[in-house]
C-alpha cells in the first residue's frame, strides 16, 4: 500500500489543532505503518508539498507492487486535475482522506476532484479517517 499526504500535512500537530488534531504526521505514519504490518501488510508513506512529486509517486506505483492507495490530498483536493489524471492513468484503486470535514468548510473546498473516482472518502473523522481507510483498503484489497 501506499500513503500520500499532500501539501502542508508536515506541519500536523503543529498547525491549527482544534481543526487538524495533536499528532505529528511521524507518530501517524508510524502508527499506519504498525497496522498494516500487524495485518501482513507493508505501507509506504509520503508527504510532498510539491504536486510533481505525489504525481511521480503514483505514476511508480504500478512498478513497486502497489495494489492500494491512500490519499489525503489536502489542498489538491480543490485544485489538481493532475493528480486526478495519475490516479485514473495507474488504475490502481485508491481511498481519498481528509481529516476535517471539507463539505462543511469554506464553499471552495466542497469540491473534490477525487471523491467521485474512489473506492470510498473519509472526511471530518479526523485521525481516525485515516485508520478506517487503512482498515478498508485491506480488507477489499489485501493479497491473499
Amino acid at each position: 500500500m501506499l500513503l500520500l499526504n499532500g501539501p502542508n500535512l508536515n506541519l500536523l500537530g503543529k498547525r491549527e489543532a482544534d481543526i487538524y488534531g495533536n499528532m505529528t504526521l511521524d507518530e501517524l505514519n508510524s502508527k499506519l505503518i504498525k497496522i498494516a504490518e500487524d495485518n501482513g501488510c507493508s505501507l509506504d508513506a509520503l508527504q510532498s508539498n510539491a504536486e510533481h512529486v505525489l504525481i511521480n509517486a503514483i505514476h511508480e506505483a504500478p512498478n513497486s507492487s502497489i495494489d492500494v492507495i491512500l490519499i489525503n490530498p489536502a489542498a489538491y483536493t480543490h485544485t489538481s486535475i493532475a493528480l486526478r489524471d495519475a490516479l485514473l492513468g495507474v488504475k490502481i484503486p485508491f481511498f481519498e482522506i481528509h481529516i476535517s470535514d471539507i463539505f462543511s468548510r469554506e464553499e471552495f473546498r466542497h469540491k473534490s476532484f477525487f471523491s467521485d473516482i474512489a473506492e470510498n472518502v473519509f472526511s471530518g473523522m479526523g485521525i481516525d479517517g485515516y485508520e478506517q481507510a487503512i482498515m478498508e483498503a485491506i480488507s477489499k484489497f489485501k493479497r491473499l
